[in-house]
């Protein structure tokens, strides 16, 4: 679990309430309804409106990805892929196919299959690096969502903020009125900065983050085929694997 990705909201929002409090507000003041509906639900509705129902499911499917990330141990990768390249050298490539049942990602099992197959080395690599890009291109369907819908909820709020000096203007004889009108147009404003730069924003960026190590595993797996498809010997490509990792 990936505590950080919540402890950034909550401090933010943390803040923010402490310095109302200090200056004499509460969290009452913050609490519209009306600002709430224009805001969130309008944002909502953009997005609906932006982008096709395959990226919205993606954006819902990675979104777990934000608290729980995909936890990548490169340690047993390079080790499984060393282990791959041995029985290779000992037994020919032609015991990747069976080998391949077993390895611990699809990519693998696509590149072993590919090289006990007698593939040309491009084309291994031309497989694998689209199925790469294909993952790649899913995280940033799926974070360019949440990112849209942050740039949306601050205008959604000026449009809240507008109702309500809509509201205000309209009822300056009544000043029993003037006061949720008044609400209305501030509040709607905190939510939607609120939403973008506290919420959804930081949804998209941690999404991209937090899939840069499944990136490299796959560039690991990828590498680590090629070797394997070329000859080289188990120690040099675990040597070649581990250069990929900081320690």
């Amino acid at each position: 679990m990936d505590i950080f990705a919540i402890l950034g909201m909550i401090i933010g929002t943390g803040f923010i309430l402490a310095a109302q409090a200090l200056e004499g507000g509460n969290v009452t003041q913050l609490l519209q309804v009306t600002a709430a509906m224009i805001v969130f639900g309008g944002t909502a509705g953009a997005i609906i409106g932006s982008f096709p129902v395959p990226d919205l499911k993606i954006s819902f499917i990675l979104l777990k990805d934000v608290i729980f990330p995909p936890k990548v141990d490169f340690d047993s990768l390079i080790a499984e892929i060393v282990d791959f390249a041995t029985k290779a050298r000992k037994e020919g490539v032609i015991i990747l196919e069976k080998e391949a049942k077993h390895a611990s990602d699809p990519l693998l099992t696509m590149g072993l299959e590919a090289v006990a197959d007698g593939a040309d080395p491009s084309l291994v690599q031309g497989m694998m690096e689209n199925q790469i890009a294909q993952l790649e291109e899913k995280v940033n369907r799926g974070a360019k969502v949440y990112e849209s819908a942050g740039a949306y909820s601050p205008t959604l709020g000026i449009i809240g903020a507008v109702l309500g000096l809509i509201q205000v203007m309209q009822n300056l004889s009544d000043p029993s009125k003037l006061g949720a009108g008044i609400a209305v147009a501030f509040v709607a404003t905190i939510y939607g900065l609120f939403a973008a730069n506290l919420v959804l924003l930081p949804i998209s960026s941690r999404m991209k983050c937090n899939y840069q190590t499944v990136f490299l595993a796959k560039e690991i797996m990828l590498e680590g085929i090629l070797a394997i498809q070329a000859g080289e010997s188990p120690a040099l490509i675990e040597r070649k694997l581990q250069s990929f990792i900081l320690k």
